[in-house]
């Protein structure tokens, strides 16, 4: 099975579990993007993001308060990813790229879940082949895990003993505002100009 396959496999499994948490029930207030949501899912206390600690592709910890400092599109993948990584990220980068035409600014952001090869140093070197604005993070296994756990994603090693072993892992990628935090998820399907379109609803309701 292609490595393209396993994955989306994967992100079908997540689809699974967001779907369980898509009674999304606002305290008492109007969903103010509601009419920018592909479906109502869980933020904040028990649902999607949250607190992170990763190292960014300069070698520096930072944690969530320092990554998010404008609105992000955020992956989780990793570097030696054949196919479906460098997709999804070229194909954030060129959202971004559109969405910069439009006036908005949005920060693509990509976290390794590849604790074992994936360094400082190799996440700059992927990033900036990507988009220069692009900010690479990765970590230890339990910032990793840590990270992964609070975004609701997946992934799993298939043959840890392989030296060229390959991960399984979620693609969705991430609407996260700076202390609003994350707004809504998206999936791999669409084209650069209907994840800008998207991701432009949101940000026209700031």
């Amino acid at each position: 099975m292609k490595t393209s396959t396993i994955a989306i496999l994967a992100g079908a499994t997540v689809v699974a579990v967001l779907g369980a948490m898509t009674v999304f029930v606002m305290t008492g207030e109007k969903d103010e993007f509601a009419e920018c949501r592909s479906g109502a899912v869980a933020a904040g206390p028990g649902g999607i993001g949250g607190p992170l600690e990763l190292v960014s592709e300069t070698g520096e910890t930072v944690t969530d308060k320092e990554i998010f400092t404008r609105p992000s599109l955020l992956y989780f993948g990793y570097t030696y990813c054949p196919d479906v990584c460098p997709m999804d990220t070229v194909r954030n980068a060129e959202a971004v790229d559109i969405l910069k035409e439009r006036g908005f600014d949005v920060q693509p952001i990509f976290v390794s879940v590849d604790h074992g090869r994936d360094d400082a140093q190799s996440m700059a070197d992927f990033t900036y082949n990507i988009h220069p604005d692009m900010l690479g993070l990765t970590g230890s296994e339990e910032q990793i895990r840590a990270a992964s756990k609070a975004y609701r994603t997946y992934f799993s090693i298939r043959d840890p003993e392989d030296e060229y072993y390959l991960i399984d892992h979620t693609t969705f990628s991430y609407l996260v505002l700076p202390d609003t935090g994350f707004l809504e998820y998206f999936r791999r399907e669409l084209t650069p100009d209907q994840l800008a379109d998207k991701v432009q609803c949101f940000l026209e309701k700031l």
